[in-house]
């Protein structure tokens, strides 16, 4: 589940987005996530290809993205992500870690994107060993035209409760597909 566009340390944050309303733009930082876990009941430890993958959906996630509760308070916030009886669980907090939403969302939709994800993953990770570059390539392409898929849904299932961007709605999808290994 390799993710696209590592970020750096010391990178510019991303620029806020215009207030519609005529209200003051929020603040450097209101529009992000500050800290995310998973939950630990439904995380396994996988295979290192994945582990690795999960790491840095994490670290790129909290460097750099826009996220914002639509009808809620600006942030920094705390994401918390879970599953459970088949839906994906967003708990966002604020910086004191006070509950400001309970966001759930169905899964029956990504099921799916999820399982060719995870294919098409397994296929990247042998060629990686033992394909050329232009076999990776196809590969990779592919695997990107998925994750873009449910990076876009995810985003759409989102909307009337959080607005995020495309590359924070990718590491998330990445996160969501880690939430799904089960033993």
């Amino acid at each position: 589940m390799p993710t696209r566009g590592r970020s750096r340390s010391g990178s510019p944050p991303p620029a806020e987005a215009p207030a519609g309303d005529g209200a003051a733009p929020a603040a450097p930082g209101a529009r992000r996530i500050a800290r995310v876990t998973l939950d630990e009941h439904t995380v396994l430890r996988r295979s290192p290809d994945v582990e690795h993958e999960r790491a840095v959906a994490l670290f790129d996630l909290v460097e750099e993205n826009t996220f914002r509760l639509v009808d809620g308070p600006d942030g920094p916030y705390h994401l918390h992500l879970a599953i459970a009886d088949n839906r994906l669980r967003l708990g966002v907090r604020d910086a004191g870690d006070r509950p400001l939403a309970d966001i759930v969302v169905p899964l029956l939709p990504f099921r799916r994107i999820v399982r060719d994800y995870f294919l098409i993953c397994e296929s990247y990770y042998a060629a990686i060993r033992r394909s050329s570059p232009s076999q990776i390539e196809a590969i990779d392409m592919g695997r990107r035209a998925l994750h873009d898929e449910g990076s876009s849904l995810l985003r759409e299932r989102l909307a009337d409760r959080v607005t995020v961007d495309h590359s924070t709605a990718r590491r998330l999808f990445t996160l969501v597909c880690v939430l799904h290994i089960r033993g």
